[in-house]
């Protein structure tokens, strides 16, 4: 029985992995900068993770989504 498994995904696409990934890094340093008091480095840390968020759909919308034509799923 050789059927094709069904699986929708979970993102991984470049898209995904680009807003995943500045959105991490943001936190990271937000996380940092709140810990040694630096107000306007967390808020600027909070923009960069909205813009991580921004870049991920812009890049989604330009084709590298899941269901993107520049999109190229790898086996698992």
């Amino acid at each position: 029985m050789n059927n094709p498994i069904n699986d929708p995904g979970h993102g991984d696409s470049p898209a995904a992995w680009t807003a995943v990934i500045i959105i991490l890094l943001a936190f990271v340093a937000g996380a940092f900068f709140f810990f040694f008091d630096k107000p306007v480095a967390v808020f600027i840390c909070a923009g960069v993770a909205a813009f991580g968020l921004l870049l991920g759909f812009i890049l989604s919308k330009a084709g590298y989504g899941v269901n993107g034509p520049k999109y190229t799923p790898k086996g698992h």
